[in-house]
């Protein structure tokens, strides 16, 4: 089974960035897709970004793209979730998960995916 550790998570003004850093042991999650999703105070867990195998794939829930950069390094296993302009409302714990060999409609929900981090908590101050 693969642990995952989500870090990078801290308090920054809004506008400001952020890098997440989800850092895989156990296994290999080169051969899976990888996605994150956040979580805010009384919400839903909700879709972020997730990213092929290769990484040669993107996608972003609406409104993130071209802000938010998702990427990873599949020689260190580890996935990273770049954050620019952020918002207040923006401020939940962010979770990576690893998913399945490829990416389809389902990618976006949460049910897809097998193994999670423990999250990292995000605080956009305004």
């Amino acid at each position: 089974q693969v642990q995952l550790v989500e870090s990078g998570g801290t308090l920054v003004q809004a506008g400001g960035s952020l890098r997440l850093s989800c850092a895989a042991s156990g296994r290999t999650v080169s051969s899976t897709a990888m996605g994150w999703f956040r979580q805010a105070p009384g919400k839903e867990r909700a879709f972020v970004a997730a990213i092929s195998r290769s990484g040669g794939t993107t996608y972003f829930a609406d409104s993130l793209e071209g802000r938010f950069t998702i990427s990873r390094d599949n020689a260190k296993n580890t996935v990273y979730l770049q954050m620019n302009s952020l918002k207040p409302d923006e401020t939940a714990d962010y979770y990576c998960a690893t998913g399945w060999e490829h990416i389809t409609r389902a990618t976006v929900t949460p049910g897809w995916y097998r193994d999670w981090g423990q999250g990292t908590q995000v605080t956009v101050s305004s």
